[in-house]
This record gives C-alpha cells, sequence and structure tokens, in this order.
C-alpha cells in the first residue's frame, strides 16, 4: 500500500548559486558524502546531479508529510547509485528509524537548467501507516 508520495523540481542556477555563495560549507551542511563524491565526478555538470539530489530530499520530505521539521534534515537522507546508475535512498539518524521498514521508490531526471524527484513510500505491510 502506497503511504506517501512526494515530488519537488529544482532549478539548477539556484544551487549553484548556493554553492557560490557558500562553498564547500553548502555542500557538507545538505549532501552526504556518498553524494558529495559522486556528484564530483562529473566536473562541470556536477550541480544537475547535486540539484536532482536536493529535489529527492525535499520530495521525501513531502511523501512523509512533515517537509523539513520533526526530525527531517537534509544530511538524514541521501542518494547513492546501483551500479545499473538506479537511484536508491539512503536514510539516516530518525528517518532511518522511521522509515526503516517502509520500501522508498525514487526517480530523478534533470535537462540543463531543471531537476526533478518523484519519492513513493511503500508499506511492507497492510498494518503500516505514516509514522
Amino acid at each position: 500500500m502506497i503511504v506517501g508520495i512526494g515530488t519537488d523540481v529544482v532549478d539548477v542556477p539556484r544551487i549553484m548559486h548556493s554553492f557560490e555563495q557558500y562553498g564547500q560549507r553548502f555542500l557538507q551542511r545538505v549532501f552526504t558524502d556518498v553524494e558529495i563524491a559522486y556528484c564530483e565526478q562529473f566536473g562541470e555538470t556536477r550541480f544537475l546531479h547535486y540539484a536532482a539530489r536536493f529535489a529527492a530530499k525535499e520530495a521525501f520530505s513531502k511523501a512523509i508529510g512533515t517537509g523539513m521539521r520533526d526530525g527531517m534534515a537534509f544530511k538524514n537522507v541521501g542518494i547513492r547509485n546501483e551500479q545499473s546508475g538506479m537511484p536508491v535512498m539512503e536514510l539516516y539518524g530518525q528517518m532511518l528509524e522511521r522509515w526503516n521498514d517502509f520500501t522508498i521508490h525514487v526517480t530523478l531526471s534533470h535537462t540543463a537548467t531543471v531537476a526533478v524527484a518523484v519519492v513513493v513510500i511503500e508499506s511492507r505491510s497492510n498494518n503500516d501507516q505514516l509514522a
């Protein structure tokens, strides 16, 4: 059973601007080490990947129904990629404690200027509901 759906769209220039203004401090505050390593390998186009991951964090916050409060923090949610390239959401801290028993589906896409993410949270049993 689906217990939450979230989507978010991010302008890539917005993420670039945040980096230009705050530098590494912005990256360290928002992204996991796995995300930073993944995005940095793309050089000039790395902000496309950062923007998609930022959108995934926001989409997750919408899917759980709390927004950026009640234990939801950027660093408690991350994206890693399977060898096939498929994105997988990883949770940490309070988000892991609350959502570990759910299946989380995520998809990312981007153009040169816009990134989008969709998150679907699925219950593994009929008794689960939003935490």
